[in-house]
């Protein structure tokens, strides 16, 4: 794959100031949320080499803004090499998690090391969630309009997670693709502050998405 794909930005709502703002907000946000919640880190962190060998956190390569790949951060959940061969999509009772691994999973813990991807501009708060290469040609087969979503950063959170749960089938995934280039041609900073707020008053219900 080429280091980066040319895709058309005419369906994107927000202008080039909108965009600044919500860069200069997701890396505040990410910087004081590092800072909040780093005795969460300390806490997992140790949680996880109490539970078992690997690594507390987990990286795996990802497609984002302009389809270059990005190594995105997550807490692992589960067993260490749990995918030997092809890559197999995550279900809600997938013996691969672990014990503590499916705890992240449902208050959604372990996507708190993506605020680092945030911070250094990988992603945003607010955008399509980041896919990797291997589905992402499984999606161009039903719907090649997915290369719309490469001009803007890929997010934590989104109206699509909100609406669509959780993705663990390729009918679910086309739904999601549906609903973020939704979002993306009708986004706006007053829509990513909604988005922001009902994620969290989800959480904070202990609602799952």
């Amino acid at each position: 794959m080429s280091d980066s794909i040319s895709t058309p930005n005419i369906i994107d709502n927000m202008n080039t100031f909108q965009r600044g703002v919500k860069r200069t907000f997701d890396f505040t946000a990410a910087l004081i949320g590092l800072l909040v919640l780093l005795p969460v880190f300390i806490l997992v962190y140790i949680m996880q080499k109490i539970e078992g060998k690997g690594p507390a956190i987990f990286s795996q390569e990802r497609i984002g803004k302009g389809g270059k790949p990005f190594r995105l951060y997550k807490f692992r959940t589960m067993l260490v090499n749990s995918e030997e061969t092809e890559p197999e999509l995550v279900q809600n009772d997938d013996v691969r998690i672990s014990r503590q691994g499916r705890f992240l999973r449902e208050h959604h813990i372990d996507e708190l090391p993506q605020l680092w991807n945030v911070l250094i501009g990988n992603m945003s708060i607010v955008g399509y969630r980041p896919e990797r290469q291997y589905y992402i040609d499984k999606i161009l087969k039903h719907n090649p309009d997915y290369v719309l979503l490469y001009c803007s950063r890929p997010g934590i959170t989104s109206e699509a997670a909100l609406r669509n749960g959780y993705t663990d089938t390729m009918e679910k995934m086309l739904r999601r693709l549906e609903l973020d280039l939704a979002y993306l041609r009708h986004r706006s900073i007053w829509l990513d502050g909604k988005i922001i707020l009902e994620t969290l008053s989800m959480l904070v219900r202990g609602k799952k998405i």
